[in-house]
């Protein structure tokens, strides 16, 4: 009986031994997977974090491209715009250059014109004054050549209209300049301070018939005029250039 008591004793004591053990390799095995848990929240826990920084960072170039390409289609049409612009530009720029260039052509004519004038009236100046004599009245006036003579010289009297020898010989010498210069229109005008214009008109005319009878001098070339000389008597000869050629090219460059 005794030995019956003290084996269940020793069997009751190994099994407690057995399952205090076991417990403890238990309480040992859960706190080690209570660590494992620990561990993978904590690894979660840093996935989750980089998962989210990646989205925000994914979302932030998302942002970025949308706005770049925003960007990009606003700087496409600004250089749409410029290229408009500037080809806008360029056309101005070369219709101001053509009408500037234009604009230079006909001032260069009005210049070359004016200037030709000057030189061909003091040249029809020198010319006339070795014709008629160093005595002669010659002149410019607003580049006419003005050649005067007295009424007494050429008709005897201011109250004569028939030419004297020194009269038609002062005609002749003028016929000679007006040949030599076919470019230049000639009127002949009588200065008169009594307003007897009808006496001035008489002598213009047989001025202006001494002239037609020399050969090469046409009627058609001849301008008449009676006015008052505003107290100067006398026969003026003004050789003009041909303003009405020059007034029609003008017209013409100025369409």
């Amino acid at each position: 009986m005794t030995k019956i008591f003290t084996l269940a004793t020793a069997l009751l004591l190994i099994g407690t031994a057995v399952h205090a053990q076991k417990k403890s390799e238990l309480i040992t095995k859960v706190s080690e997977l209570e660590k494992e848990i620990v561990s993978l929240n904590d690894s979660l826990s840093r996935v989750n974090r980089t998962m989210n920084t990646a989205i925000s960072k994914s979302e932030l170039l998302e942002k970025e491209n949308t706005e770049l390409k925003d960007a990009n289609t606003t700087l496409l049409g600004n250089l749409t715009n410029f290229s408009k612009i500037s080809k806008k530009n360029t056309e101005t720029v070369n219709n101001a250059l053509a009408t500037l260039s234009a604009k230079e052509k006909q001032m260069r004519i009005i210049t070359d014109t004016f200037s030709s004038n000057d030189s061909t009236a003091i040249a029809i100046l020198t010319q006339a004054k070795q014709t008629l004599g160093p005595e002669a009245t010659v002149g410019i006036a607003g580049g006419d050549i003005v050649i005067s003579n007295s009424l007494p010289t050429l008709f005897g009297s201011d109250s004569g209209s028939a030419l004297t020898a020194t009269g038609k010989d002062w005609v002749t010498r003028i016929a000679e300049i007006i040949k030599k210069n076919p470019s230049r229109t000639v009127a002949i005008e009588g200065l008169n301070i009594t307003g007897e214009f009808d006496l001035t008109y008489k002598q213009v005319q047989a001025v202006a018939n001494g002239l037609i009878a020399i050969d090469g001098i046409g009627a058609e070339k001849l301008q008449l005029l009676a006015k008052d000389g505003n107290f100067s008597e006398g026969v003026q000869i003004r050789l003009a250039p041909d303003y009405k050629g020059f007034y029609t090219t003008m017209k013409s460059e100025f369409k």
